[in-house]
């Protein structure tokens, strides 16, 4: 297992997921607050600010889409710490880098792998 998360990767794992599933109530919580503050005035291209809160809208959208995929990448680093593959490449078998998973910790493959032309 990789020194870099220390001699328990699945508790740093398990608090980026907290960390992140939070993220996702957090950001779910803005999106639902922008729909509020303009349920008055729904019609965003006759609205003055409707260029900014149509940005605002689309912007926290992605960002709930990212780091829900974020959470399902982590679940799934989760369980292979749990099963004991974790820092192990899926592709090829061979331990994925630490300073890898020090910048990318759900990462499920190694950089050589990653670089193929079929992962991109």
């Amino acid at each position: 297992m990789p020194a870099v998360l220390g001699a328990h990767p699945s508790r740093a794992l398990e608090r980026a997921l907290r960390r992140a599933r939070a993220d996702v109530v957090g950001r779910q919580r803005q999106l639902a607050a922008v729909a509020e503050s303009t349920q008055q005035v729904p019609d965003d291209e006759h609205d003055a600010e409707g260029a900014t809160i149509g940005y605002e809208r689309a912007r926290l959208r992605a960002l709930v889409a990212h780091t829900e995929r974020e959470v399902g990448d982590l679940e799934a680093a989760v369980a292979r710490a749990a099963g004991g593959d974790y820092g192990r490449c899926l592709a090829c078998g061979r331990p994925i880098a630490p300073e890898r998973l020090a910048a990318l910790p759900a990462t499920p493959v190694c950089l050589r792998c990653a670089a193929l032309p079929d992962r991109r």
